[in-house]
């Protein structure tokens, strides 16, 4: 009989067949794949730099990874930005950032940069296990903006939760509207970027059109849904202002008024 541990890897082993470990270290590449073919059957491939890793990644698709934080030629944080905002089709795959660099400063830094979890060296397997069941079991909603593309940074999202640390303005509104107001906050950063940041604009704007789509068939808004659609059909492989221009005015309108009139 299958213990619950077993189980949890059974559930989990599907998502963890191809890893790629970016590390300098041969000794701590060599000790997390022992650990990790101990608990699943998987492929595994590793890195030494940032460069490696990108070249890697592209050639064999990995569905996670494991990152050291620095190397001669490693910035972990670095790598995890540069992943994400790439054109690999597994730049959403999980990141957990495996160091012994565990300061306040570099934790934060890797979770802005798209970081799913983090993991202190030395650790051990219940240690690594958790940081996997956080990944492969607990997926986060992905966040396609501007200055971030990653893991939603707030692990949970719950609209039911009424708990101390409840930010004021989510506790007013259902899942389906905070999605809505974050939403419209992305494609007002997005077009703002149009012209600095073309590429990943517009990949920002195309994933709000989508989302807003989706939560407005959850609140029951044709006009804001019909307003999404318009903005994914304004949206071509270059910057054309006069079809952006009147779609993302048009989605604009649908942004909450504050008590004195205001825009938020």
């Amino acid at each position: 009989m299958l213990s619950a541990d077993d189980r949890i890897m059974q559930r989990m082993a599907p998502q963890l067949q191809r890893v790629l470990i970016v590390d300098p270290n041969s000794a701590a590449n060599k000790l997390l794949q022992e650990l990790l073919r101990s608990l699943v059957t998987c492929q595994v491939w590793t890195a030494a730099s940032d460069g490696k890793a990108i070249h890697t990644a592209r050639a064999v698709d990995p569905q996670i990874l494991f990152v050291e934080n620095t190397g001669p030629e490693l910035d972990g944080a670095r790598l995890a930005r540069t992943f994400r905002r790439s054109d690999l089709s597994c730049r959403k795959a999980p990141i957990i950032m495996v160091t012994g660099d565990a300061t306040a400063q570099t934790i934060l830094n890797a979770r802005d940069a798209g970081v799913h979890e983090f993991l202190r060296k030395p650790f051990t397997i219940k240690d690594l296990v958790r940081r996997l069941e956080a990944v492969a079991l607990k997926p986060r909603d992905w966040v396609e903006a501007v200055h971030y593309v990653g893991p939603d940074r707030r692990r949970f999202n719950s609209g039911d939760y009424t708990g101390p640390r409840k930010r004021r303005s989510d506790a007013q509104k259902t899942p389906a509207q905070a999605k809505i107001l974050q939403s419209l906050r992305i494609v007002r950063a997005a077009y703002q970027a149009v012209g600095t940041d073309w590429p990943q604009a517009r990949r920002a704007m195309l994933a709000q059109a989508v989302d807003l789509q989706q939560a407005a068939v959850a609140v029951g808004d044709l006009k804001l849904m019909e307003a999404a659609a318009a903005l994914g059909q304004a949206i071509g492989d270059s910057a054309d202002m006069a079809r952006l221009k009147p779609a993302v005015a048009r989605l604009m309108d649908f942004f909450p008024t504050e008590p004195d009139g205001g825009r938020r």
